[in-house]
């Protein structure tokens, strides 16, 4: 009898360790890039055969605490009919889709191109993660607050300020992280800046923006959405940090979060793009909201300057755009606006790029939601805040 218990025993234990190994091996695991994937661009890749959608996310090694959607927060049965949506290309095309609450990730979901260790292009996001670069160089004191209202061209010792446009000295860093530079061009220029670019290289960039300009007045320092307005901000930065701006985005910036795997790409004199040119995962996209949220800390650093993140966070000016909301606002390259829920307004801040990438960020929730994707008409904003928001707002 007692050979007989041993027997049951042994097949029970055998049992849970193959049942064990078997839920081990069934983990959902996210799309990963094959090594092809990692070298084709991205237009060329395959789309995923099935939508990935998961609301219990890996833990990696990269740090991010992750949690359950349901039981660590949020209401399932919305965010899993957006997601539901999202794969039948319902918005558009889109290619990831991460919930943040509470410093746990919740939720985490890759469609079409999307994949969980391949850095998807930001496009004009790229502006939002520009001033927060400057952010850090306040932090560590290479600029003040104060600096923000100094003339931009007291920056650059070796600009010919003879030669430079009336009222050149009327334009701020605030201006031009403002979109309210007051400089303007014709398409001709622009286009002869942006097909040009080794001609206006370094400061010679400067001064062409400084020079070429019309007379810069009171009227004119009103919102203009153009790329020199955050390409100055990047030269200020290079000017300012040691070495050069790319090495200090790399070092003091990027890898700080453990952001390893990205491509921010460079303008002449290896300066890096501030318009539109940086890529990462859409998981690193939510290490930058979640230091946002920590009011610009990270694990036990002060990492950018939580007084700039105040202002660059405001209602600074309104931006202008036929494609852009009434409701929208801007502050520093990142914008703004106030979403009406159970007769209470949530401010949401968000850096936003073409194709509908953005990291959206709200404080009072402690959520950060991240998007990537790749959608001309990019309308997805609307139904992504109505279907996440009140998932996370206890009634």
């Amino acid at each position: 009898m007692f050979a007989n218990y041993r027997f049951k025993l042994l097949i029970a234990l055998l049992l849970l360790i193959s049942f064990a190994g078997f839920s081990k091996a069934t983990e959902l695991k996210a799309p990963r890039a094959s090594a092809e994937e990692v070298k084709i661009d991205f237009w060329d890749m395959a789309p995923l055969e099935k939508a990935f959608i998961n609301i219990a996310p890996e833990k990696l090694a990269d740090n991010i605490k992750v949690g359950k959607l349901g039981i660590d927060g949020g209401n399932k049965t919305p965010i899993l009919k957006l997601a539901k949506a999202l794969a039948e290309s319902k918005y558009g095309k889109y290619d990831s889709l991460l919930i943040s609450y509470k410093d746990k990730l919740l939720f985490e979901s890759y469609y079409k191109r999307g994949r969980i260790d391949l850095p998807h292009f930001q496009f004009s996001a790229t502006k939002g993660h520009t001033s927060l670069v400057l952010a850090r160089a306040i932090q560590l004191g290479y600029i003040t607050m104060a600096d923000l209202n100094k003339p931009l061209m007291s920056f650059f010792k070796e600009l010919d300020t003879n030669k430079l446009a009336e009222g050149a000295e009327k334009v701020t860093l605030h201006h031009v992280l403002s979109m309210n530079s007051g400089l303007r061009f014709t398409d001709e220029q622009l286009k002869d800046f942006r097909e040009n670019r080794d001609k206006y290289s370094g400061v010679a960039e400067v001064q062409a923006f400084l020079e070429f300009t019309k007379p810069i007045t009171k009227e004119s320092q009103v919102y203009k959405y153009q790329a020199p307005d955050p390409i100055l901000v990047m030269h200020v930065l290079n000017a300012v940090v040691p070495r050069t701006a790319k090495d200090f985005i790399e070092k003091e910036f990027l890898n700080k979060m453990g952001i390893f795997n990205y491509e921010w790409k460079l303008g002449p004199k290896a300066l890096p793009k501030a318009e539109s040119g940086l890529s990462l995962t859409p998981r690193d996209m939510l290490k930058i909201g979640k230091m946002i949220i920590n009011k610009g800390r990270w694990k036990n650093e002060q990492l950018i300057s939580e007084n700039y993140l105040m202002a660059a966070f405001k209602a600074v000016t309104k931006p202008t755009q036929s494609w852009v909301p009434a409701s929208f606002n801007y502050g520093y390259l990142w914008y703004q606006t106030d979403i009406a829920l159970n007769n209470k307004n949530y401010n949401v801040n968000f850096a936003w790029g073409a194709g509908g990438n953005r990291i959206i960020v709200v404080n009072e929730l402690d959520l950060v939601i991240t998007v990537t994707g790749h959608d001309e008409e990019d309308v997805v904003f609307e139904p992504l805040v109505k279907a996440i928001l009140p998932a996370f707002i206890k009634s």
